[in-house]
Parts: C-alpha cells; sequence; structure tokens
C-alpha cells in the first residue's frame, strides 16, 4: 500500500505556510489563492502549528475578533500531530478519523516536506484498490484456472 511519500508526489504546487506573526487575513489570502484548506506555520524554518479555515471561522470570526489585526499564532493549532514519509497511509486515515484531523504536516528529520489532506489520502488508497483489482482481473481472465 501507498506511503505518505507518494501521496506527496502526486501533489503539484508548492508549500503553502504563514508565520506565527502574520495576520489572520493573510494566512485566508493563502487559502484563498491556493486553493487549500489550511496553511502551516513556520517560523525560522521550524513548525510551530497550522491553522484552518474552520480555525479562522471558529476563533476569529465568532468572537469577533479583527481578521486584520489578529496574528495567526493566537488561533493555530500548536505543535500539530505530524507524519513521516515512510508512514502508511492507511494509518494517516485512521489517525485522522479517529482524531478529527482533516491536515497532516509531513516532517523528515524536522525539516517541513509538505502536508497532505484527507483528500490525498483517500485519493491514493483508491488508486491503490483499483490497481489491485486491475491485477486480479488481469490474472482471472489470463492466467488463472481454464484461461
Amino acid at each position: 500500500m501507498s506511503t505518505v511519500k507518494s501521496a506527496l508526489a502526486q501533489k503539484q504546487g508548492a508549500l503553502v505556510d504563514v508565520r506565527s506573526g502574520d495576520t489572520v487575513v493573510e494566512a485566508l489570502r493563502q487559502m484563498r489563492d491556493n486553493r487549500v484548506r489550511s496553511v502551516l506555520v513556520i517560523d525560522n524554518d521550524v513548525l510551530v502549528g497550522i491553522v484552518t479555515q474552520g480555525d479562522c471561522a471558529i476563533k476569529v470570526l465568532l468572537p469577533g475578533l479583527d481578521a486584520k489585526t489578529t496574528p495567526v499564532g493566537q488561533v493555530m493549532t500548536s505543535n500539530p500531530v505530524t507524519v513521516k514519509p515512510d508512514d502508511r497511509l492507511e494509518g494517516c486515515m485512521a489517525m485522522m478519523a479517529a482524531r478529527g484531523f482533516r491536515h497532516l504536516p509531513v516532517l523528515d528529520a524536522g525539516k517541513v516536506l509538505g502536508v497532505i489532506s484527507i483528500g490525498d489520502v483517500v485519493k491514493n488508497i483508491i488508486r491503490d484498490l483499483e490497481h489491485n483489482v486491475d491485477d486480479l482481473m488481469g490474472y482471472i481472465m489470463k492466467d488463472g484456472p481454464g484461461g
């Protein structure tokens, strides 16, 4: 089955990130411009958090804070759970489902490589299942008993 590394290889585009001192409106602009629902928060090349559209809505909009002045560091999830490139996607999916995550930052020896979403995980698992079906059909049609 697939690994986080294979899921990252399927993704296009650069890493989308902000700094903890950037405003929430800047994080939202990055999400809009890059068509993503979360951005990593990286200070001095170190992952310090993740902020999602939901964080912005629940922690800024609902309490009536100003997104133009509220720093990302005030609303981000600090020290997010991360995965490694060699981790299996099935394990990521189980963790995401169990803990309610939609995004997992990917680190290799402390270096940020990217982020995988639940959509990335599902797409890769479906692709693997399609390959398995194709292999089984080939076996049944050509190589199987009576073939």
